[in-house]
């Protein structure tokens, strides 16, 4: 009994941490694990442990920027930092926001096609489309921030597929704590790309106006240490899951894919098809169903956080918690978002390159947000006392200049190299 009693709680706590991190394994993100477990194998399962502190760090100070300031990260940027600063974010973050959703849109399209092959993926993708943007509009805050909670759910599927194919624990546990780094393009790439996919600018502003939803529906108007104790337990749970699921992704691919000679992975569907005559049915199964869950979390995240963007920076009434007629604006950019990235693979741009696109464009935004961050979470003028510990300090820092090094990589890579 009491053990249900905490589990409870615990489970009332989880709220936008949860839901950000299940958000960063979209299926543009999956597609970007089975590459790196199925070209590289098991060397790259050490960059879940990375990850995870980077990602919590900054995802704690946007949330606390969030409470504290009682406005999104768009709101606080506006409002302390030259215009120019913002409008080269929104310029940024806007197409590559479209073409993640877009190619997150052609991934459950394409797996709903495996699933059922007497349907075209279009129809699938057309359907997701018309459905999220129909969920999104008519259902309140509550229902969407609870929908999407359990949807996270759907995701444990991942920590179960590897243990449906024989493992070897020794070499496993070598690869997580033993980093292993190969000095040549294709390794970079993929990690720059795990690096780009796992600290997306677009979970910054996501989680910053998230919070603040929170704090509306609770009617919350002082932010004391129990609230930002909360906060951070639920986002290092949400930032450990999406760790978790990352790990076990390219542990399945790693070792099923890889060990089999099956080295190039374009795509989720590809990695989907892979597994199949590798692990069983059960595998394939898992995995597409997965992909689909994890599409129905990202992409709402995904156009709401840019619709925050937006009407934060022109003053529009937002918020996920207000009906159509009170946030027309709001919810048009959600539902325009979406047909937009739908869009994208009628007028010739594959997932790939939409995939690549995303990840030049966060590559480029990504060590700046931070930088801006580490500056508002340091500024006792906006944060009071809530200002950054010197852990959140160290942290912020390694992730910016790791993020720094990734862009620069990524960008001699594909243009240079």
């Amino acid at each position: 009994m009491k053990l249900n009693k905490k589990f409870s709680r615990f489970w009332k706590l989880l709220g936008p941490g949860l839901v950000t991190g299940a958000s960063d394994d979209d299926p543009s993100g999956i597609a970007t694990y089975s590459q790196a477990g199925a070209s590289l194998g098991l060397s790259t399962l050490w960059t879940a442990l990375i990850a995870f502190p980077l990602m919590a760090a900054i995802q704690q100070m946007c949330a606390r920027i969030g409470l504290v300031t009682k406005q999104g990260l768009t709101g606080t940027l506006k409002k302390h930092y030259p215009k120019p600063v913002l409008y080269l974010m929104l310029l940024f973050s806007f197409p590559a926001i479209i073409m993640n959703i877009g190619a997150d849109i052609a991934g459950m399209g394409a797996v709903g096609n495996l699933l059922f092959p007497a349907v075209d993926q279009s129809y699938f993708s057309v359907l997701f489309t018309i459905v999220l943007i129909g969920l999104i509009i008519y259902l309140p805050y509550t229902k969407i921030a609870a929908t999407l909670k359990y949807l996270c759910i759907v995701m444990l599927v991942y920590f179960v597929v590897p243990f449906l194919y024989k493992q070897d624990l020794k070499e496993i546990l070598l690869a997580t704590f033993v980093p292993t780094i190969q000095f040549n393009k294709e390794y970079i790439a993929i990690l720059v790309g795990i690096l780009g996919t796992t600290i997306s600018p677009y979970l910054f502003f996501w989680q910053a106006s998230v919070e603040v939803e929170e704090m509306n529906v609770r009617n919350t108007l002082i932010v004391n240490k129990k609230i930002i104790d909360d906060m951070e337990k639920d986002v290092d749970f949400g930032m450990g899951f999406s760790g978790f699921v990352m790990y076990f992704i390219i542990l399945t691919t790693g070792t099923v894919l890889f060990k089999s000679g099956i080295h190039s992975i374009d795509t989720v569907e590809q990695a989907a098809m892979a597994l199949k005559p590798l692990a069983g049915d059960m595998a394939y199964l898992l995995f597409a169903i997965g992909i689909i869950g994890t599409g129905l979390i990202a992409i709402p995240v995904l156009s709401g956080s840019l619709s925050y963007i937006f009407t934060e920076t022109f003053g529009w009434e937002q918020g996920l918690n207000k009906k159509f007629h009170e946030a027309k604006g709001f919810y048009t950019i959600i539902a325009f978002s979406l047909i937009l990235g739908l869009s994208l693979n009628y007028i010739g741009i594959s997932p790939i390159d939409a995939l690549i696109y995303t990840a030049i464009l966060y590559g480029i935004t990504a060590p700046v947000l931070i930088a801006i961050i580490l500056h508002i979470s340091n500024n006792k003028e906006i944060m009071g006392e809530n200002t950054n510990s010197k852990l959140s300090n160290v942290l912020g820092i390694s992730a910016f200049i790791i993020m720094t090094l990734a862009a620069g990589a990524l960008l001699y890579l594909e243009f240079l190299a």
